[in-house]
């Protein structure tokens, strides 16, 4: 991999990942654009004890452009967008509307190929661990930013989803805090930990799903699974077997077989629903330890945490949504309509 760092018109900075080391990535961008200005801050609830981002300047974001005018597409002649050279294999860059930006940590966008019309299931293997890559770097600089305590890589794909760019990307966001999200599970893991005098909680379950029947497909390195209490009606959680807190701490071998398993897992998302709904809504989320002190958490350190990749879509049927009303959306309790042991057998029925 060779990484190429620059910056674009308004001071932003942007980096490309290759596949060769021969290219040269000198392109400017021509764009007339002015320092952009965030209005990002982070507000905490005093009865929930999370943070909700306020980043009103993000109304006025891109929405919906035309193929011809994709802001992630690469410039050609007068067609100036987002990155500057002609060709790339994987570009990141800082969001121009961020949900965080300064103090409030930091947001960028994750282009998977310049190809405007594929999908992350679309990439071979070789450019899918080149996004592993990127990830794995970007994870590693951002968690040394003074301001930031947790890296989060994710995709959302499809318009149902809220998706407002087509083109193939995902995200990454650097939060000055820990999540909600984050702390619950340590909060199980810390608990779980006192009360059988020092087991692991993500060994425990992982050890479960591995002897059970929701388990999708399995390589040497990796195995993925239905939880035992899905939220979402297709859901799947991506371990690797050797536990590492992030995506810094997987091996060579399990860097290797990533890309064969994960593409493999995407495109059975695609297969669910049939040939005439091939491409499945989804998001895909890595969760990887918070870089800050734990001592909230008491017991735990960052290496009892088990990296894993969850993915799920918002589809429920052929042409029918799951949408989180009043019992998800006002209490928190999810409703799934789809028992988690039929799902798995469901996405082993969709193997190629």
């Amino acid at each position: 991999m060779k990484k190429t760092s620059t910056r674009l018109a308004d001071g932003r900075e942007l980096i490309y990942y290759d596949l060769r080391d021969d290219n040269v990535r000198d392109a400017v961008d021509r764009r007339p654009l002015e320092r952009t200005v965030t209005t990002s801050e982070i507000r905490r609830d005093p009865l929930l004890g999370d943070s909700v981002a306020i980043a009103s300047h993000r109304q006025g974001r891109t929405y919906h452009p035309p193929a011809d005018e994709c802001p992630l597409c690469p410039s050609e002649g007068d067609r100036l967008s987002e990155i500057p050279d002609s060709s790339y294999d994987v570009v990141v860059f800082e969001n121009r509307f961020p949900s965080l930006a300064g103090d409030s940590g930091r947001c960028e966008v994750v282009c998977f190929t310049s190809d405007h019309n594929a999908s992350f299931a679309d990439l071979t293997e070789e450019q899918a661990g080149l996004v592993l890559e990127a990830w794995t770097d970007r994870t590693s600089e951002l968690s040394h930013l003074p301001s930031v305590q947790q890296v989060f890589c994710f995709e959302n794909r499809g318009a149902e989803i809220g998706v407002t760019l087509g083109h193939p990307h995902g995200q990454i966001y650097a939060y000055p805090f820990t999540t909600p999200r984050t702390a619950l599970m340590l909060r199980s893991l810390a608990a779980h930990k006192e009360a059988t005098g020092g087991e692991n909680l993500f060994d425990a379950v992982l050890e479960s799903e591995l002897a059970g029947e929701r388990v999708v497909l399995e390589g040497e390195h990796w195995v993925a699974f239905v939880p035992y209490s899905a939220h979402w009606p297709y859901e799947v959680h991506l371990y690797p077997k050797r536990r590492v807190p992030d995506l810094l701490g997987l091996d060579e071998g399990a860097r290797t077989e990533f890309p064969k398993v994960y593409l493999e897992l995407l495109r059975r998302f695609d297969r669910i629903f049939g040939e005439h709904e091939p491409s499945t809504p989804y998001i895909a989320a890595w969760h990887q330890a918070p870089f800050g002190a734990l001592e909230e958490f008491d017991g735990v350190n960052r290496d009892d945490f088990a990296l894993h990749l969850e993915l799920f879509t918002i589809r429920r049927t052929s042409g029918k949504l799951k949408f989180l009303a009043g019992s998800e959306s006002g209490m928190s309790v999810f409703i799934n309509d789809i028992r988690p042991e039929a799902a798995a057998e469901r996405l082993r029925e969709v193997a190629s």
